[in-house]
């Protein structure tokens, strides 16, 4: 299934990050850091005195809905396709951009706290962030019924 939100947007990708920034910067980050390669895309800032990450899965060139037409599964040409997925990458940053303002908007309500909305993507001393280490954690307690105790996460896995 393809994501809709944006899905037809006419902003860059790198109007998109640029607009992060600047989100970012309104909201008081104190740095920003960008990087990519083929599958995936990084986006790095500090804020509140911690350190984030919050990682953009690129789609798959070779995907059927970008080397096929949506409505008679017709194969695209090579520029049709190249169109198709960079259309793709757009919305994705469009949908990250999007996910970052409302969080710091939340947190500025009142909503939620900063931790609350932003500590999955917190990164820890080890370099992974929170939710590398929590993630497995909560799949491991569903899987067996039990709970590792928090302060232990990492421990033992």
């Amino acid at each position: 299934m393809s994501p809709t939100y944006a899905a037809q947007t006419g902003v860059s990708s790198e109007a998109s990050r640029g607009e992060i920034e600047r989100t970012l910067i309104r909201y008081g980050a104190t740095s920003f850091a960008y990087a990519w390669e083929a599958s995936r895309a990084m986006v790095g800032f500090t804020a509140n005195g911690r350190q984030l990450r919050f990682v953009l899965p690129m789609p798959d060139r070779a995907a059927r809905e970008f080397t096929h037409t949506p409505t008679r599964g017709n194969r695209r040409t090579e520029a049709e396709a190249a169109k198709a997925y960079e259309q793709g990458v757009k919305q994705r940053w469009r949908a990250l951009a999007l996910v970052i303002k409302a969080k710091l908007e939340a947190v500025e309500a009142g909503i939620v706290s900063f931790e609350q909305e932003f500590g999955m993507h917190m990164v820890l001393p080890d370099g992974r962030t929170a939710a590398e280490h929590v993630i497995p954690a909560i799949d491991q307690a569903y899987a067996t019924g039990q709970m590792r105790p928090l302060l232990q996460i990492g421990a033992g896995s």
